[in-house]
């Protein structure tokens, strides 16, 4: 690898081109629209939930904060696509510099790696609460919650930092992203050199990632087994574990469409597939998760109405 290439790459930002939407110029104002009204109801649902949590001293629970943070995240993971994407259709210029593709890159996944230590975390609240209530505020004190969210949060920007500098400093050959925004294996792809190093540290991230299903995994096996013997347990689950459940199809699903993409897509794929592929991850968990939860979750549902009743009487 040139030294001189890496010293070019950090030192002078690169203009690299995006996809451009199928048909944009002619109708940008409808892509515009629809992306604005999506961005707004992500903004809108997620900031009204964490709100609605932190004013509701009944809603200061374990699973509720961590629900806050998952809503956190869905606001932080949008906010690093759609303001970029909006300005592109106004402008029609998909060109963005290196430095803030990396920097596209890393919101994007450190943000989709958060929702599944956040999901993680989740999971294993459940499980104590359900199938240990008992031990439940000793072992979910204050202290322990505090130490779960930065788990939450370092673990993810941490495992991204490395994948990002590793895209980052090798040489450009190509300038042109095959997406309507940046992710790392499109900034891979961009060079012409070997990639061994950058699959290396993908596959070091995913056994990470596996431990966390495999938590994930144990925690709703014995969940399942408390449920056989309690009616009482099982009413438990289906009340509070079901939005988790919907989260974690959710999240899979949106993983896989990445990965097909990112790793497999081909532009024998047709163009409105691979725009579908890439949109999902930006854009079904940030509105998904706080409606599942909001809409399935009794307390948060009945605070929620009577915190918007309040506010209409006023």
């Amino acid at each position: 690898m040139n030294i001189f290439n890496l010293v070019d790459n950090m030192s002078y930002p690169l203009r690299l081109t995006l996809m451009m939407p199928k048909e944009s110029k002619s109708y940008w104002h409808i892509y515009f629209t629809c992306f604005l009204f999506i961005y707004l109801v992500i903004l809108s649902i997620n900031i009204r939930l964490v709100i609605v949590i932190i004013m509701q001293k009944t809603l200061h629970e374990p699973m509720y904060i961590f629900l806050c943070h998952l809503s956190v995240n869905g606001v932080y993971g949008a906010s690093g696509f759609y303001p970029k994407f909006l300005s592109d259709l106004i402008l029609d210029s998909y060109v963005i510099s290196s430095h803030m593709c990396a920097l596209q890159s890393f919101v994007i996944y450190s943000s989709l790696l958060c929702e599944f230590t956040i999901l993680t975390v989740m999971s294993y609240d459940r499980y104590v609460a359900i199938c240990k209530p008992l031990d439940y505020h000793s072992k979910l004190t204050k202290n322990t919650c505090v130490k779960l969210i930065m788990f939450s949060w370092i673990v993810p920007n941490f495992s991204v930092i490395p994948a990002v500098l590793l895209s980052n400093l090798r040489p450009f050959c190509k300038y042109h992203i095959d997406k309507l925004y940046c992710d790392n294996w499109s900034i891979v792809k961009l060079s012409c050199e070997s990639s061994f190093v950058n699959t290396v540290y993908g596959n070091f991230v995913a056994v990470i990632y596996c431990c966390c299903a495999a938590i994930i995994i144990v925690s709703y096996v014995k969940l399942i087994s408390a449920c056989k013997t309690s009616l009482e347990n099982r009413r438990k689950f289906w009340q509070t574990c079901l939005p988790h459940i919907l989260s974690l199809i959710n999240y899979t699903f949106a993983l896989l469409f990445d990965v097909m993409y990112s790793r497999y897509g081909s532009n024998d794929i047709p163009e409105s597939l691979r725009n579908f592929l890439a949109l999902e991850l930006v854009i079904v968990p940030p509105v998904f998760n706080p409606l599942i939860y909001g809409l399935n979750i009794r307390a948060v549902r009945r605070v929620f109405a009577s915190w918007i009743s309040t506010r209409v009487n006023i």
